[in-house]
């Protein structure tokens, strides 16, 4: 296991070099001169060309592409992302001001998806083609079809200005949380349920729970069991992989709600054309998403024993 989890720590280098070039280009991807975009939004005007030529000067802009991003790169090995050109602030300090109010709602939404497809789909997939099951799985696919900003809306305008049972924007109580984390938790319920019901009933029909229903064993028993962890495994899968896409719907979801996390950050960066909050943010969830993936790797040799026996031989 350690060496299998070392192996996988050497690659992140290469994948973080890629997700660094990528981060770095965007100064230069977007249409027109960094320089003067940034300091048109500084000066609240159209910049001079000797304040724009003295702006390339003081940040490095006039050397050449790759001395710039090996500076860059080696600010970044220190943990310096840069100074966000709209707050004055070092990037790395600003995003760690929103990071709790962000893994807050992630982990809220993660966990009433989890809680509420897990169950219906294994439901599903036990009481196969009952009403049950008809009924999950038409909620699956309202819930798979429903855009979160869409459903955001609707949940604003019915429980906070039809019911006035809950505010629609900012942060504070438990209450300020629940609209925008069912917004966010929705559409991954919808597909984790569908894979759920999908992987237990391909499960259930094999050889070996054949042979422990033939034994006698308790239904219950046998699901749990023997089926649940097989199932599990696409489902974790799944989860690992929904991951990029809650964090792209998390922008959406706190620009909605006025919710303070670093995706409502980012979009006011990105209206201020703000390259260095930019830049991070690009970085920073490359790397979520990689060590995320990483720990679903790990998870498979607990839900598995076939799997870990493999690394055991590999060793």
């Amino acid at each position: 296991m350690k060496k299998y989890i070392t192996k996988r720590l050497l690659l992140l280098i290469p994948i973080m070099l890629g997700a660094s070039v990528l981060s770095f280009s965007i100064l230069y991807i977007a249409p027109g001169d960094p320089a003067e975009l940034m300091l048109e939004r500084q000066l609240q005007g159209a910049p001079t060309k000797e304040q724009i030529d003295a702006f390339k000067e003081e940040h490095g802009l006039n050397d050449p592409i790759p001395i710039q991003f090996a500076r860059w790169l080696y600010k970044i090995l220190r943990g310096d992302l840069g100074t966000s050109l709209r707050t004055e602030e070092p990037v790395l300090k600003e995003y760690l001001n929103r990071f709790p109010a962000s893994l807050v709602l992630f982990l809220l939404s993660q966990i009433i998806s989890i809680t509420i497809a897990i169950p219906l789909g294994i439901i599903s997939a036990v009481k196969h083609n009952s009403k049950v099951d008809h009924f999950s799985r038409f909620m699956a696919m309202f819930g798979a079809s429903m855009p979160n900003f869409w459903l955001g809306l609707l949940l604003i305008l019915f429980f906070a200005v039809y019911l006035d049972w809950l505010p629609a924007f900012g942060y504070g109580g438990i209450t300020h949380i629940i609209l925008p984390a069912i917004a966010l938790g929705v559409s991954g319920c919808a597909s984790i349920m569908r894979l759920m019901r999908a992987s237990l009933l391909e499960v259930l029909h094999l050889d070996y729970i054949r042979t422990a229903r033939a034994k006698g064993l308790c239904e219950k028993l046998i699901i749990v069991k023997h089926a649940l962890k097989n199932a599990l495994i696409p489902v974790v899968t799944v989860i690992g992989l929904h991951i990029s896409h809650l964090i792209s719907s998390m922008v959406i979801v706190e620009a909605i709600f006025a919710w303070p996390g670093v995706g409502r950050f980012l979009i006011e960066s990105i209206h201020a054309r703000d390259f260095p909050v930019i830049q991070g943010f690009v970085l920073i969830i490359a790397m979520f998403f990689v060590f995320a993936n990483l720990i679903v790797d790990i998870s498979y040799t607990y839900l598995d024993p076939r799997i870990r026996y493999e690394m055991e031989r590999i060793k």
